[in-house]
C-alpha cells in the first residue's frame, strides 16, 4: 500500500513508493527540492515535518540534524522514509526545474595538476550532447568499481566547451588518488547530472557573501564567473580559508577578478602559515573572519562551501548575527568520516 506525501505551501501531492525517501519521491514527481550531498551529512534539505512520522533506515549525520532540531520536527529529506502518510512544508527550487538530469559519457581531455595535492579535470561531452547546468551545481562520476563519487562543476554556463571538476587528493580516497596516479587522458567515463541547489539566486538584489574552505572554492568560481559574465553589480565578497599558502590552488585568479571587478572583494584566510610563507594577511578560522568583518549580516546573503564542520559553524554564527536562515545557501564537501551515521 503506497503512502502519501503532501507538500506545502504547494499542496502537491505525491504517492510514495515503500522505503523510499521524501526526496527521491519529490525529485521523481518533478518536484524541485533543495538538496546537496543526499547523504545525509550537509543539511541543504532540511524542512518541517507538519503532520506523520519518519524514520531513518541508514542513519545521518548527527551535525545536519542535531537532536534539539529533530524535537521541533525537523527532518533530512533526503534520508528520511515516512512511516505513513506525511505533510512537509518545503519551497519548489523553480530554477532548477526544468533542467534535466542525465546520465552522459564523457571523455577525459586534459588533467592538470594546478599544485601539490588539486588537480583539474576537463571532461568533453560527446558533440551530440549538451547539458544544461546552474553554476554551483555538481554531477556524480561512476567510477569503474560501480560507485558514484560528486563533484563540483566549477566552470560557468557559458563557458561550456568542457566539464571541469577540482579534486583534491587525500589520504585514503579511492578515487581521488586514482585520478592523481593512474588515470590516463583520453579515459572515458560516465556522470549523471546535474544535481544539487547551490547555485545564485538571480532574483535578488541582496550582496553576497561568499565562503569556501579547500575545492570548495570550486562551485564558488563557476558562481562568480557566471556573475561577472552576466554583468551582476551586487557587492560580492570572497573569503577562502585554507591551512597554508600553498593550499590556495588558483589564488592568482580571484586576485584578477578583484583587479577587473569594482564589485568583488577578495580575502584570502590561512589558519596555519606556515613560515616560508612570510604571510601578512588574515588568520584564524574563515568564518570568524568573515564575522570579524560584519557587526550584523541582516542585509546580506551567504553561499558557503567546503567542510561540513565550517558549514555548520557559519550557518549558527551568521544566524546569531541576524543572516535570515533562508539568504544561507550551502554545499559541505564530505568524505567517508564526515558521513558516518549513528544517528537513527
Amino acid at each position: 500500500m503506497s503512502k502519501q506525501l503532501t507538500i506545502l505551501p504547494s499542496g502537491q501531492q505525491i504517492s510514495m513508493q515503500e522505503g523510499q525517501t521524501i526526496l527521491d519521491a519529490a525529485i521523481g514527481a518533478g518536484f524541485s527540492m533543495p538538496y546537496g550531498c543526499k547523504n545525509g551529512a550537509c543539511g541543504a534539505c532540511k524542512g518541517q515535518v507538519v503532520n506523520g512520522q519518519v524514520s531513518y533506515p541508514d542513519g545521518y549525520a548527527e551535525s545536519a540534524l542535531p537532536h534539539m532540531e529533530r524535537e521541533r520536527g525537523l527532518a533530512l529529506y533526503c534520508c528520511a522514509v515516512p512511516e505513513g502518510d506525511i505533510t512537509v512544508e518545503c519551497r519548489e527550487v523553480s530554477a532548477t526545474k526544468d533542467i534535466q538530469i542525465k546520465t552522459l559519457p564523457c571523455r577525459v581531455q586534459k588533467i592538470e595538476k594546478v599544485s601539490h595535492d588539486v588537480a583539474v579535470l576537463s571532461f568533453k561531452l560527446p558533440t551530440t550532447e549538451r547539458m544544461q547546468f546552474l553554476a554551483g551545481q555538481y554531477i556524480d562520476l561512476h567510477t569503474k568499481g560501480g560507485k558514484k563519487r560528486s563533484f563540483s562543476i566549477a566552470n560557468a554556463p557559458h563557458d561550456d566547451e568542457y566539464l571541469q571538476l577540482h579534486i583534491r587528493c587525500m589520504p585514503g580516497g579511492e578515487f581521488a588518488n586514482y585520478v592523481w596516479n593512474e588515470m590516463k587522458e583520453r579515459e572515458i567515463m560516465r556522470f549523471t547530472g546535474p544535481l544539487g541547489s547551490f547555485f545564485l539566486r538571480e532574483d535578488s538584489n541582496k550582496p553576497i557573501i561568499f565562503v569556501a574552505t579547500g575545492t570548495g572554492f570550486a562551485p564558488i568560481k563557476g558562481i562568480l564567473e557566471h556573475a561577472f559574465n552576466k554583468g551582476i553589480d551586487r557587492q560580492m565578497v570572497l573569503y577562502w580559508g585554507a591551512r597554508s599558502l600553498r593550499d590556495l590552488y588558483m589564488p592568482e585568479l580571484p586576485e584578477q577578478w578583484a583587479k577587473d571587478h569594482p564589485n568583488f572583494k577578495y580575502i584570502p584566510v590561512l589558519s596555519e602559515p606556515a613560515p616560508e610563507d612570510n604571510w601578512t594577511g588574515r588568520t584564524g578560522f574563515v568564518h570568524e573572519t568573515v564575522m570579524d568583518d560584519f557587526g550584523t549580516m541582516a542585509a546580506w546573503q551567504v553561499y558557503a562551501c567546503g567542510a561540513p564542520v565550517m558549514v555548520e559553524a557559519a550557518y549558527k554564527n551568521f544566524v546569531a548575527r541576524g543572516l535570515p536562515e533562508d539568504e544561507f545557501f550551502s554545499d559541505a564537501f564530505f568524505s567517508s568520516k564526515d558521513t558516518t551515521k549513528p544517528a537513527v
